[in-house]
């Protein structure tokens, strides 16, 4: 029952991405071909891997992490706050940093790690973006022998399935039916590729990741019919 676990041992999070270049002709010939091996099922024949490659940050191997936002509850006897911050930029860097906060602050067997579609997109494409960098995986995104209770992951998107396999809701509006007040957001997921490569404007990205880690942990307490959390109450740091 989610309703016994602890908020304070739990990392809300989520990442965006976005193609390992700008222009598809920008990568070797070795990797253009493996893209247009690795993309054929997923578009129409009339597509060119070329112009399929807007999507080529949704695959670890094709792509790369430009942000990863957390959030994480502080919980006293009389007060309650829902702090979030931000590892952006290059991407070997911000993986170090997230990973020196799992160990320093979210190592131990209590601790979890929770994001909406986390186990299919989130923490694997985390894990692979540090093998391919040469990062020792923290404890937490290591999973090779552990049984399915023990891997230490939470997914919102998992939770609201309620077993069914086949169901995918999107966050925005898993919050919209749970009655969540939708921020003010001026971009969604399909806009981070232009946004990063066309405007660089890397801190509008930011702002659009932190938006997500807060609406995720929103979702998370409305699951176990707990308060909300009111916008005093979340913190940027």
């Amino acid at each position: 029952m989610i309703e016994k676990l602890l908020l304070e041992n739990i990392l809300f999070l989520d990442i965006e991405t976005v193609p390992l270049e700008k222009e598809f002709s920008e990568l070797d010939a070795n990797t253009q071909m493996l893209w247009e091996q690795k993309s054929q099922y997923q578009r129409k024949d009339e597509i060119s891997a070329e112009d399929f490659y807007d999507r080529a940050g949704i695959w670890a191997e094709f792509g790369k992490i430009i942000c990863i936002s957390v959030g994480y509850f502080n919980i006293g006897e009389n007060f309650k706050s829902f702090r979030v911050t931000s590892y952006s930029g290059n991407e070997i860097t911000l993986l170090k940093q997230f990973r020196k906060l799992m160990i320093e602050h979210f190592s131990q067997p209590k601790h979890l790690l929770c994001a909406h579609n986390g186990k299919e997109f989130d923490f694997p494409y985390i894990a692979r973006r540090m093998v391919i960098n040469g990062i020792t995986l923290p404890y937490k995104l290591d999973l090779f022998g552990k049984k399915p209770w023990e891997v230490p992951h939470l997914d919102t998107m998992e939770l609201w399935k309620f077993g069914d396999y086949k169901h995918y809701t999107s966050l925005k509006l898993l919050a919209n039916v749970l009655g969540i007040p939708s921020p003010k957001e001026d971009m969604d997921g399909s806009m981070v590729k232009d946004v990063y490569y066309e405007e660089n404007d890397l801190d509008r990205i930011v702002s659009y990741c932190e938006l997500d880690v807060v609406t995720t942990a929103q979702v998370f307490l409305r699951l176990r019919n707990d308060e909300l959390l009111s916008e005093d109450e979340i913190r940027k740091i």
